[in-house]
């Protein structure tokens, strides 16, 4: 099966992208690395205004680590060199359903489309190029917490885990082809618990992509998460990140926001 992967580099689910590439690299047909700073998301300043003025300065340090600051990756944790250690096509995406996009799934001909930590919406012509179709790894328990961060909602709802769902047209509405739950300590911030989930969906993938051609039913449909405000934040209660959550060769002592 050949495999066309969309990612964003970041800390949330970099050690989990890369256990997966791992297991098989020459299944790897593409790996597509979203463009964080994008101008189509109001480049790198045009979101930071954004998120602070919905959610505060103290959300910025969890969307650097989880979003937008893939520099915080140590170089030999970076997926652009795992596409060139193993001569795996990859690019730069700016625009998922663009022509440079169509372009590249055209030449590297994958079954499937895996979405694995990936900040872009699948048209269904883009998921077209894929005889398969798409999945999607979503660090919450769905239909429950839709949304950009899940992992986040879980901790503050007490239930946490990830899904493994078919990619459709609305976000988080596809059939789930495989799901665990996962308690997670007391006190864990939402970008510690986000690495944990991505990295526990690595062998839930591989069960959906054993079940492939299958079209599970679609769950119901439930209200979607947004990035929060500054008063959900409050409610929730939950840590955002700690600085032991970055690497260890990054890392200052433990402590939190």
């Amino acid at each position: 099966m050949r495999i066309a992967l969309f990612t964003l580099e970041s800390l949330a689910a970099a050690e989990a992208v890369h256990a997966f590439v791992a297991r098989d690299p020459a299944r790897i047909a593409f790996i597509g690395l979203s463009d964080p700073y994008r101008p189509a998301m109001g480049g790198m300043f045009g979101q930071m205004r954004r998120h602070v003025a919905r959610s505060g300065l103290r959300f910025l340090p969890y969307l650097a680590v989880n979003f937008m600051l893939p520099g915080l990756l140590r170089r030999h944790e970076r997926l652009s060199d795992l596409a060139r250690a193993h001569n795996i096509a990859w690019q730069r995406v700016r625009d998922v359903n663009g022509a440079e996009t169509a372009a590249a799934l055209d030449a590297a001909r994958p079954d499937v489309i895996l979405s694995f930590h990936f900040d872009q919406i699948f048209r269904p012509e883009t998921l077209a190029r894929a005889p398969l179709g798409g999945i999607n790894v979503h660090p919450g328990l769905l239909p429950r917490h839709r949304g950009p961060i899940p992992a986040l909602y879980g901790l503050a709802d007490g239930a946490t885990g990830v899904s493994v769902h078919a990619l459709a047209e609305r976000i988080d509405t596809g059939g789930v082809l495989a799901q665990q739950a996962l308690a997670l300590p007391r006190g864990t911030s939402a970008s510690a618990a986000a690495a944990a989930l991505h990295l526990a969906a690595v062998p839930l993938v591989e069960q959906a992509l054993a079940m492939l051609p299958a079209t599970p039913t679609p769950a119901p449909v439930l209200p979607y998460c947004p990035f929060p405000d500054r008063t959900a934040l409050r409610h929730m209660g939950v840590p955002l990140m700690r600085l032991r959550d970055i690497p260890a060769a990054l890392a200052a002592p433990a402590g939190g926001w």
